[in-house]
């Protein structure tokens, strides 16, 4: 609901507040006294096209400020989420634009700047215009099969259709998906065969890896180790080393002997030394062999198979060229092994996949149908009830020759979507033996308003549950009597259930109102250019409401009859 709007520097209104209440609001007052410039004002802050000739002459730029009040489960409010903006449902939703003297404009929502295409998808969303020149909403083909749904009450039927959609775009994506997952994997199948024949001759295992590394790091210190002890035993010089101990030892005991032969007691000095160095000798050949046997058992201790490094290098090295070739880690090798053997499988068992996805898709589209048909029926039905309706309103609203129709058509099949198969378009024929055409094929706009009305009276109370406001300007144009008043009974119908802002030049419709405001010319105000005439605006009480409802009766002289035919209008 619009429940504010501020006016500055617009035409011939130099500064307005205006609060808006709910129900039927009218503005009245004498031709060119500034009626349809609250609406300008109005259309330049919801985005509307606008251009320099709106700017009060002498001001530097024109300001025009709407306030809302959206429902917090106002679809606006998600509107202005999913595009960055920062909004409070429980506060009031504020658009504003300002317009240069050179024709630029800005434009704010919640004084955030805002581009002018965001504040129109804002504004189509809070308000509807029915006009002389233009009518925002209703001549726009797309909104007429939302609201034929809620008219027809086809919210279930819209459901089940929406997630029959959800159901086959799902199978129709898996079955993309695995066309062209199986055609590359076709295609790819031999070197995924070759791949997978790699890895089935080295069989890779769960860390593998590591193992071999550990082992290559010890067998290449063991024989490093058993490098150093072949040198160590070279050096004792093994065998040779007794064997010369042993000559030694054989020479000295000869040598003694020979002493002894030649009369030398044991007590002799030679003999001593003779037989110390013997013992030495024989201790040295002991520990020799004892030194050659320990170092041959520390070389048999060491489990050293020959070749056995070149074999783990060789396994290692294997592995890791296979991992650089799948381009994964060698620990990863078991798993590749498993997927390219679900590759190469689901390469051979392609086309069992491919026919049962392809059902799937099928059986999914025909449920699809069968719900768009469905949905179709019932748009069908609530498009008869509704031209019906419709048509009942057309003769009192002086629009007895023009003929309704709801066309529900079929849309092509690659149009198909969540809301159905169905184009849907309000229809008119103006005159009898005319084709239908769109809302457009109007002419008169007092006409095209006065349908508009019709439309929504129609409608009224099967609706959307969070209709904009709805503005018509000079809806009575070239009526009167009984047309008026019934399109006032329509206006204050309507007003029931959503609120309504008309200008009107309709004494019997004025009368209805909840709010009235009179729009006058309030004399002249000084600008840049000189003295220019002001617009001003007043809500009115019921006895100044009175007096204006005369005046629209009367004309320029109000008389006596007029007042009292004014009260009548009103009482009545």
């Amino acid at each position: 609901m619009l429940i504010g709007l501020t006016i500055k520097d617009v035409v011939l209104i130099e500064a307005l507040d205006l609060e808006v209440g709910p129900g039927l609001t009218v503005l009245t007052g004498e031709t060119g006294a500034g009626k349809s410039i609250v609406l300008d004002a109005l259309g330049l802050a919801l985005g509307q096209r606008a251009d320099a000739g709106l700017v009060r002459r002498g001001a530097a730029q024109a300001l025009a400020a709407a306030t809302f009040s959206p429902a917090p489960d106002h679809p606006v409010w998600a509107f202005l989420e999913e595009r960055g903006f920062a909004a409070d449902p429980s506060e009031p939703l504020m658009m504003r634009r300002q317009l240069s003297a050179d024709g630029r404009s800005r434009g704010f929502v919640n004084d955030q700047p805002a581009s002018v295409t965001v504040m129109r998808e804002v504004g189509a969303q809070l308000i509807e215009v029915h006009g002389q020149h233009e009518t925002v909403g209703l001549l726009d083909p797309r909104t007429h099969r939302p609201l034929l749904d809620a008219y027809g009450e086809a919210a279930p039927a819209v459901r089940a259709a929406g997630e029959a959609w959800r159901v086959f775009t799902a199978a129709r994506d898996r079955l993309s998906d695995l066309q062209e997952r199986t055609a590359k994997a076709v295609a790819e199948s031999e070197e995924i065969a070759a791949r997978l024949a790699e890895l089935d001759r080295l069989d890779p295992r769960e860390g593998e890896e590591a193992t071999l590394a550990e082992e290559r790091a010890l067998l290449g210190a063991s024989e490093k180790a058993l490098d150093d002890i072949t040198t160590a035993r070279d050096a004792l010089g093994g065998d040779q080393l007794s064997n010369k101990l042993a000559q030694a030892f054989r020479a000295l005991e000869r040598a003694r002997d020979r002493a002894i032969q030649a009369g030398a007691g044991a007590d002799n000095l030679t003999v001593k030394r003779l037989t110390e160095a013997a013992d030495a000798v024989d201790r040295a050949l002991t520990e020799g062999l004892e030194a050659v046997a320990a170092v041959d058992a520390a070389a048999d201790a060491f489990e050293f198979e020959p070749g056995r490094l070149d074999k783990t290098e060789e396994r290692l090295f294997a592995l890791r060229a296979a991992a650089r070739k799948l381009n994964v880690l060698v620990e990863d090798l078991p798993a590749a092994r498993l997927r390219l053997a679900e590759q190469l499988r689901g390469a051979e068992n392609a086309e069992a996949d491919l026919a049962q996805a392809d059902k799937a898709a099928a059986a999914a589209r025909a449920a699809y149908d069968a719900a768009a048909a469905r949905l179709t029926q019932a748009r069908t039905a609530a498009g008869e009830r509704l031209a019906r309706a419709v048509m009942a309103e057309l003769s009192p609203l002086k629009l007895e020759k023009a003929r309704f129709r709801v066309a529900v058509e079929p849309l092509p099949p690659e149009r198909a979507g969540p809301g159905g198969l169905d184009r849907v378009e309000f229809q008119v024929s103006t005159n009898p033996g005319a084709p239908f055409g769109g809302l457009g094929a109007i002419a008169s706009g007092g006409e095209l308003a006065r349908f508009a009305l019709a439309l929504k009276a129609a409608l009224a109370g099967r609706g959307d549950a969070h209709g904009p406001t709805m503005i018509f300007d000079e809806v009575d144009q070239g009526v009167g009597g009984a047309v008026a008043d019934a399109v006032g009974l329509r206006l204050k119908r309507l007003a029931e259930a959503s609120q309504v802002i008309l200008v009107t030049h309709s004494p019997k419709i004025a009368a209805r109102a909840d709010v009235h405001w009179r729009v006058s010319k309030a004399g002249q105000s000084r600008a840049g250019e000189g003295d220019v005439i002001a617009t001003a605006i007043a809500a009115l009480g019921p006895q100044a409401r009175e007096e204006e409802i005369a005046r629209m009766l009367a004309g320029a002289e109000i008389t006596d009859a007029a007042r009292a035919a004014a009260r009548a209008l009103m009482e009545a």
